[in-house]
């Protein structure tokens, strides 16, 4: 008998490759895309002042999710916060 020719049954669904989702949206996206959107009409010298009440997700989550956007995208971004506010600003070069 051919082992080969036994197979096993399928554990999981399957489906077509290019119909997988690609990228990654990961839960702290809604607030950088946010963030970096308002970074972008920002004019020097002035700091966005994200509440941190208003945010789903821990101000170190956020500002994590944030770096690894500003790193993806090349961006020079600083970032202070106190017990109230997240603070974010565009550095210059």
């Amino acid at each position: 008998m051919n082992s080969r020719a036994e197979k096993n049954p399928m554990n999981y669904k399957t489906m077509s490759q290019v119909d997988v989702p690609q990228g990654r949206n990961g839960k702290h996206k809604q607030v950088v895309t946010k963030i970096l959107s308002d970074l972008d009409q920002l004019p020097a010298g002035i700091a966005l002042k994200v509440p941190l009440a208003d945010l789903a997700e821990s101000k170190e989550n956020v500002r994590s999710a944030l770096n690894r956007a500003i790193n993806k995208g090349g961006r020079n971004v600083a970032t202070a916060s106190d017990a109230n506010f997240l603070y974010v600003w565009n550095e210059s070069k």
